[in-house]
């Protein structure tokens, strides 16, 4: 198979070096082309085809965001990862660009301390994504052997007619728990927005996002006047009507104390490489709420959630994942759903439905679609 074809664009002589140089040490990957600014990148994608686009954010002459508006009406099925900047501005842009069409987002390495080191940031973020996003190359097969071993992105097998699902389970849902990654976003607008500020139970969200991001995204999903969202804060009280999201680079637990039931924020180690886990939340919420715990796997790379699924499997609780055809990335629901935990496959469209009718709420319209709100 052909290696996944990129153009790398970025107003940074440096910044396109670098990572043009670790794209080109993996043997699946091949830098067509690079970029200065929009414009040019533009004229570049006709000349070049490439299979993925690396876009950074501030760029003089015509932006990333006005470079994604532009790439979305000519070319809307090439996925497009931004790489953008740890800062609130950085974040705040990011997710307008993810509500444009962006596939995925990296953010650019700061303050860690060496060249060598911002190398294997990009390599473990970057890399990663691309395999994911575009569905091409054979992870695994070893490379040659004058270049390093590539990433393997796990994939899982797909989701057929025979696949089990496990049957609808009795009982009152007490807790809400959503696992979500690469997509998440615009998953999370589609279903938090559309649940009532009254639903009846708290909901718990791990995104997988470094610090800043969260909390606007969690002030971004409450804009819409459905249910309120905020980013937790270690000890806050886990109550109906609220959704809980974890904040970056803090795993979030469910923990009683004084027969109340509060969020536990930890910095623990990584689980799946990632902080906050989705396994650390659901395994939590199994242990706490028990048969009344309703996990929900939406779009993401990797593995997370498994491992948490099981948990709530065994706790006596029910699971619902996102369908293939309606996730970004069908890792982390397609494992659930393969695994046999999946108590419903559905597309995103209906998810909140599902959740209204599960929980038994009346049915609140969705102000956001399927995209983040920008304003």
């Amino acid at each position: 198979m052909s290696p996944i074809r990129a153009l790398v664009v970025d107003d940074a002589v440096v910044v396109r070096r670098m990572v043009s140089d670790v794209l080109d040490e993996d043997p699946g990957i091949e830098v067509a082309g690079v970029a200065a600014n929009g414009r040019i990148a533009l004229q570049k994608v006709p000349q070049v085809s490439p299979d993925v686009i690396i876009l950074d954010v501030e760029m003089p002459v015509m932006d990333g965001l006005e470079t994604l508006k532009a790439l979305g009406k000519e070319y809307p099925d090439l996925p497009v990862i931004m790489f953008s900047t740890l800062t609130e501005r950085g974040a705040e842009v990011t997710l307008d660009a993810l509500s444009l069409g962006a596939s995925d987002y990296v953010t650019k390495p700061s303050n860690v301390g060496s060249v060598v080191l911002a190398r294997q940031r990009i390599r473990e973020e970057l890399i990663p994504r691309i395999y994911a996003l575009t569905g091409k190359g054979t992870p695994g097969l070893p490379p040659p052997r004058s270049a390093p071993r590539r990433q393997v992105v796990p994939t899982p097998k797909p989701v057929t007619a025979t696949t089990r699902l496990r049957p609808s389970l009795p009982g009152r849902v007490t807790a809400v728990v959503i696992g979500v990654s690469t997509g998440g976003p615009n998953a999370l607008a589609e279903v938090i927005p559309a649940l009532p500020p009254d639903f009846p139970v708290p909901v718990l969200i791990v995104q997988h996002m470094p610090p800043l991001f969260t909390r606007l995204l969690a002030d971004r999903l409450s804009s819409g006047g459905g249910l309120p969202a905020e980013e937790a804060v270690s000890g806050t009280r886990i109550l109906p009507g609220r959704a809980l999201l974890a904040p970056g680079d803090w795993h979030m637990e469910v923990e009683v104390r004084d027969s109340a039931h509060l969020v536990r924020l930890h910095q623990g180690p990584q689980e799946n490489s990632c902080r906050p886990a989705v396994d650390v939340l659901f395994r939590s919420a199994a242990r706490v709420f028990g048969p009344g715990t309703l996990g929900i796997v939406l779009t993401g790379m990797g593995k997370d959630g498994l491992r948490g699924s099981e948990d709530i499997h065994r706790a006596g609780g029910r699971i619902i994942v996102q369908d293939q055809a309606s996730s970004v990335v069908w890792g982390m629901p397609g494992y659930v759903a393969e695994a046999g935990l999946a108590h419903r496959i559905l597309p995103l469209d209906r998810v909140a439905e599902e959740l209204r009718r599960v929980v038994g709420t009346g049915i609140r319209p969705n102000p956001f679609a399927t995209k983040v709100a920008t304003g």
